[in-house]
């Protein structure tokens, strides 16, 4: 593992097949009746969060101090922020706090980049969500997802997505989730195809490892694990397709097209959903659909990341009979 974690391109296999089963590790934790593991206890993580968050705050939140670490949640609003503080001050305040760890989510793509290289921080920096870029520990509690529920908890460890055919439909212009997702799936052997109107398929995405398609019904019936985006009007500022019936009609989710998925497929969601958009409520919540399992699914992903980012050379996860000694 690299010091920072700011891109899923920056992974290479081998670490991401080691965050996929250092997971499964911290996953068995969740059985225990007692959820907590010392291996960061005197550490410090800092949740630094420029940009409103349910799911990811609160995930990073649970696997710092399921790992016994101190955990600082800073929010922008109600801060200096809002008075104008810089990224750099902010920085040098949490330095001087002895931060460990930043796991910072910010509206500017690029800011974590920034904040790993600027010598503002000596402390770890994790991206939670950096504007329309990246977001790395959503497309590893994705894989996660996948691997479990495509191979097994125990068949895949060890293993990648190899020759796993990933659907990814809609927003994908706004979508840092696709983009993250595209780099990792493809590392981990998988065929990515991105389904969208072409008014919502990014300029240069020829150069990204996948391939392109404007026809959902194509595309569903050899698909392993299809996963819906939600379609991000917060940061539309133009007319992307006509009208939202239109946009569910070619493009959402519903129980007809589930049933042309061959038998063993998901269906995912990162998160906020808009139901009956581009998913219907029917097919989100069908015992096919994983978004739940997916937040459950990110605890573990982070705890692992935190972990092998911090935690050194121990073992993740000891025995009881060490634990009660």
């Amino acid at each position: 593992m690299k010091r920072h974690l700011i891109s899923a391109a920056d992974l290479s296999r081998d670490d991401a097949v080691l965050i996929l089963d250092t997971a499964e590790e911290m996953a068995r934790v969740a059985d225990r009746p007692i959820k907590k593991l010392p291996t960061l206890r005197g550490r410090t993580v800092v949740n630094l969060f420029f940009e409103d968050s349910t799911r990811t705050r609160i995930s990073f939140e649970a696997a710092a101090k399921r790992l016994s670490a101190d955990v600082i949640n800073f929010s922008a609003k109600g801060s200096s922020v809002s008075k104008g503080e810089s990224l750099k001050d902010t920085a040098l305040t949490l330095e001087a706090m002895g931060a460990d760890a930043v796991v910072i989510r910010h509206h500017d793509s690029g800011a974590p980049y920034r904040l790993a290289n600027s010598g503002w921080i000596d402390g770890a920096v994790v991206n939670a969500g950096d504007g329309t870029h990246e977001h790395p520990t959503q497309a590893l509690l994705d894989a996660f997802t996948m691997r479990r529920r495509l191979t097994g908890p125990d068949a895949g460890l060890g293993q990648g997505l190899d020759g796993r055919r990933i659907t990814i439909v809609g927003d994908i212009l706004h979508s840092r989730v696709a983009r993250s997702n595209v780099h990792l799936l493809t590392t981990l052997g998988a065929q990515v195809t991105l389904v969208a109107p072409p008014t919502l398929v990014p300029i240069g995405v020829e150069q990204w490892p996948c391939e392109v398609s404007y026809d959902l019904d194509a595309v569903l019936p050899k698909s392993d694990a299809v996963m819906m985006l939600r379609v991000q009007r917060e940061r539309m500022n133009a007319a992307f397709f006509p009208t939202e019936r239109e946009y569910a009609r070619r493009y959402g989710l519903d129980s007809e097209r589930m049933g042309r998925m061959p038998e063993h497929s998901i269906v995912m969601h990162p998160g906020p959903m808009n139901r009956g958009m581009e998913i219907t409520a029917e097919v989100a919540d069908s015992a096919r659909c994983t978004a739940v399992e997916q937040v459950a699914n990110g605890v573990s992903i982070r705890m692992a990341v935190l972990y092998l980012l911090l935690g050194g050379a121990e073992p993740a996860v000891t025995n009881r009979t060490e634990e009660n000694k």
